[in-house]
């Protein structure tokens, strides 16, 4: 366990770029009109470019040092938890405390858009969290695989599936009703078992995927 905190403290202190764009984002982001996405919102860009760091800087440099390859699955995993709940804590908070200040403007929290919040602004924030951490462990796997056949193989099924299904009609009900589990769901024990389940499943396919993985 020592070796894996370790590790979890490399990758967050690593990680300062996407900090830091996170926060000039956050602070500079701006809209017009009566409608504006609330700004905690743009915390969420850490998940999105946190794996891109964790794969394809930290991962070669860890190896170099000496850290196992489950060592530092697990220290992502840690990493992804921490980022997951400080990001969804920010953003309830921004929500809760700074959102209703713009009285002259609707703001827009996806929070709300994705129904999290008529289940109460706690289970909201820990649906968030729950999302937040399927979508990080996504990209994580996703970006592993790009080196190997079967990286090249999902692209072309994702792409497949976003052209294909968007424009027959019965496909795009599947697709619409597979985010509406993921994302836009207010049953909150449905959607954070299920985020849970694909997060179970994503970590073991991560973990295949790193078998393979070669510097």
């Amino acid at each position: 366990m020592t070796a894996i905190f370790a590790i979890v403290k490399r990758l967050l202190a690593s990680n300062k770029i996407s900090f830091i764009i996170t926060v000039l984002v956050v602070l500079c982001a701006t809209s017009s009109g009566d409608g504006v996405l609330s700004n905690g919102n743009y915390i969420w860009l850490l998940a999105v470019m946190t794996p891109f760091f964790f794969v394809y800087y930290d991962y070669t440099k860890l190896i170099h040092l000496g850290a196992s390859k489950r060592d530092y699955f697990f220290g992502c995993l840690i990493s992804y938890g921490f980022l997951a709940f400080c990001i969804s804590l920010f953003n309830t908070a921004i929500h809760l405390l700074i959102d209703p200040i713009y009285s002259a403007r609707t703001v827009i929290n996806l929070m709300d858009v994705c129904k999290w919040t008529e289940n109460g602004i706690i289970v909201a924030g820990l649906q968030q969290m729950f999302f937040l951490l399927l979508g990080m462990l996504f990209l994580h796997v996703l970006l592993s695989m790009q080196p190997h056949w079967y990286g090249w193989l999902t692209d072309a099924v994702l792409v497949v599936i976003i052209c294909i299904f968007t424009r027959i009609a019965p496909l795009r009900g599947v697709l619409a009703g597979f985010f509406q589990i993921i994302m836009l769901n207010s049953n909150a024990v449905l959607h954070m078992g299920i985020c849970l389940l694909l997060s179970a499943a994503l970590s073991l396919v991560g973990l295949l995927v790193l078998k393979k993985k070669t510097l």
